[in-house]
């Protein structure tokens, strides 16, 4: 079978094994297997019972071969899906990978692992390298929790890659949003609706009209704005006594994040006033943004490989988060780079062969173009950008 067969029969195979988040045992012992049957010897950190994950980060490295002046990385992806609503049935119509039943596929993000897996085979089968790393990491879905808990001082390579953001290969991410969420409580008072409605305060009627005065949606170009989750009420003839709001606030300019979430701040507590009932609020930070240059060392090394493989190179600005976010904040450079998967989260999940198998080439084009540069790495500045 040739590597590209590969790749496509990996990806299916792992597609196939549910692992949402809190439960990635299945597709972890399949890659720890994968990665021991290849003669390499995996880590498995302990950082399971800290993310609430029944497996920790996996961790690999590969020591440079014949020496040289070439720059170490590593590749990074996440082994967690969203739930899905059923099994995952993988097929190919036309060139095309779906699930055949209706829900995800998991292409996000177990296309990046699957070829990030068959360009380790090839390592270790001789491809020359200058020193390459591999991170997996669970409960990436649910506030990149595996990779704040991964341990980045285990790393020797000085920058790397991931591969978690759904757009056309060639498309490589320079920069992403801080992310803050938001907890608010509406505390209100019960009363029977029917008997005496008057003596009640209605915390489901404080929260909605909190809700319907914010601004949600995509405020500005670098910011946006949701509310995602509302909880409240006892029963239909109870006037309601508490309600629970989740909502978040993202942006690429810590300035406008500041306001948007001040804003909504203000909103749930003029409806608490008028409503008569008391707010309580928690304010999450999520993660942090970044911001490459175009001429930051790592940006230059994806781009030549992508260039080398036939893919005109996009630069673009990204409204979501990955595990790029807490490398970066950690002080460690990593780039997200676009790898083909589209319609992520949704029954019409689906990535082409074509990508797969495109997705190893420029991996191992990466891999080679860091091999005979030589390293002049920039660090992140104070404000979490790498420029």
């Amino acid at each position: 079978m040739s590597a590209a067969g590969g790749v496509v029969e990996l990806f299916c195979d792992l597609a196939a094994l549910s692992s949402p988040s809190r439960d990635e045992r299945a597709v972890a012992d399949a890659v720890l297997g994968r990665l021991r049957g290849m003669g390499l010897d995996p880590v498995e950190d302990d950082s399971g019972d800290r993310t609430g994950s029944n497996i920790g980060n996996i961790h690999v490295a590969l020591p440079a071969t014949g020496g040289g002046a070439g720059t170490p990385i590593f590749l990074n992806a996440h082994l967690d899906t969203v739930p899905p609503d059923g099994p995952v049935e993988p097929e190919i119509r036309n060139g095309i990978i779906v699930n055949r039943r209706d829900t995800i596929l998991g292409a996000d993000n177990k296309a990046a692992v699957a070829v990030m897996l068959e360009a380790f085979a090839r390592l270790a089968s001789g491809a020359p390298h200058a020193g390459v790393e591999l991170v997996l990491t669970p409960m990436e879905e649910v506030g990149l929790r595996g990779a704040k808990a991964f341990d980045t001082s285990r790393l020797q390579a000085r920058f790397g890659y991931c591969y978690d953001h759904a757009a056309p290969i060639g498309n490589v991410v320079l920069a992403a949003p801080t992310q803050k969420s938001l907890e608010l409580r509406f505390l209100g008072r019960a009363a029977h609706s029917g008997i005496a409605p008057e003596d009640g305060r209605s915390a489901i009627a404080a929260a909605a009209r909190a809700v319907a005065d914010m601004q949600l949606g995509r405020i500005d170009d670098a910011t946006t704005a949701n509310v995602g989750l509302i909880r409240g009420g006892v029963a239909g003839n109870i006037v309601p006594p508490e309600c629970r709001v989740w909502a978040e606030a993202r942006s690429r300019d810590p300035d406008r994040l500041r306001d948007q979430v001040q804003s909504m701040l203000d909103a749930a507590t003029y409806a608490a006033n008028l409503s008569d009932c008391e707010l309580e609020s928690r304010i999450i930070s999520e993660y942090e943004g970044y911001r490459f240059a175009r001429t930051h060392e790592a940006v230059q090394l994806v781009s030549r490989a992508l260039d080398g493989c036939g893919y005109p190179v996009t630069y673009i600005e990204s409204g979501g988060g990955a595990d790029a976010n807490v490398f970066n904040a950690a002080g460690v450079p990593c780039v997200n780079v676009c790898n083909g998967m589209a319609e992520i989260h949704t029954a019409s999940e689906h990535i082409a062969v074509a990508d797969l198998e495109g997705m190893l080439d420029v991996t191992m084009g990466l891999i080679e173009t860091a091999r005979v540069a030589a390293s002049t790495i920039a660090r992140p500045d104070h404000d979490g950008g790498v420029e």
